[in-house]
């Protein structure tokens, strides 16, 4: 079946055009087309949009915002966003870096999604032109949205807070067995005062780590002051089998990486 493709100039114009049932939103197409190449005979339609507010990146003292249509490429390449450009180059190899979208990655079922996952320990929040929301809201009801994402933002997080990383059988751009990111923030006494743990594939979408927060509270970034969290680390994940890794394999292997993460 041949796909329609309707480009509109505003996101409310687009967003209007995403109402009829069969039509999907095309930023970067790494994850419609694909379905479409593979027979996905629900979507018929394809809509984007042109307006350059979705491809517009501010960074402020207080607020960074990042429009839906910023590939990853172009993260890795602004001097300002230096602490995600990790996040964004584990998403594939370059020509897939080139195409993929903040917005599209928001949307992208595990084992996808690794920028989204340092997005939600950044405690990240979304706007679909009706106002933002929470990041951990927006990807619980995602399945049933039907607006187009327009920006993520963020508030800068200090120097060197955000720590992240991916684990893949294939180097440098495999599937992810799972992908963890961390925003840790000493108190005087060296001790973490507050954690944001976020973890990939440990379910059907990026998830908190609410257990090992909280246990790494108080505690010093030694392995006995970690211990309490790594132990904890697995408590509410539901991992996901696919030919990458078994859930059991991603749940026994995530305290370790959780572990290395924190030590780093």
């Amino acid at each position: 079946m041949a796909l329609a493709l309707q480009t509109f100039a505003t996101v409310k114009d687009a967003n209007a055009a995403l109402k009829i049932e069969g039509t999907r939103y095309l930023g970067g197409g790494t994850l419609v087309v694909r379905a479409a190449n593979e027979g996905d005979v629900s979507v018929f339609s394809l809509v984007r949009s042109i307006d350059p507010a979705l491809s517009t990146i501010e960074v402020g003292d207080a607020k960074v915002r990042i429009g839906a249509s910023v590939t990853m490429a172009a993260i890795t390449r602004h001097p300002d966003l230096g602490a995600l450009a990790k996040a964004a180059r584990a998403v594939g190899g370059p020509a897939i870096r080139n195409m993929a979208t903040v917005g599209g990655n928001l949307f992208a079922p595990a084992p996808y999604g690794d920028f989204a996952v340092a997005l939600l320990a950044l405690d990240a929040s979304v706007d679909t032109g009706k106002g933002e929301l929470p990041l951990e809201t927006f990807l619980a009801g995602r399945d049933e949205t039907r607006a187009l994402v327009t920006s993520v933002s963020f508030t800068p997080p200090k120097t060197d807070s955000l720590r992240f990383l991916k684990v893949s059988r294939v180097k440098p751009k495999g599937v992810s067995v799972l992908s963890i990111a961390a925003v840790l923030e000493q108190a005087a006494d060296g001790t973490i005062g507050s954690a944001r743990i976020a973890l990939g594939c440990l379910a059907d979408r990026p998830m908190r780590a609410v257990a090992a927060e909280k246990a790494l509270i108080g505690r010093s970034l030694t392995r006995d002051g970690i211990a309490a969290a790594l132990a904890a680390a697995s408590e509410g994940t539901s991992p996901i089998t696919d030919p990458i890794a078994s859930a059991w394999y991603r749940a026994e292997v995530l305290p370790v990486h959780l572990g290395r993460l924190l030590l780093s």
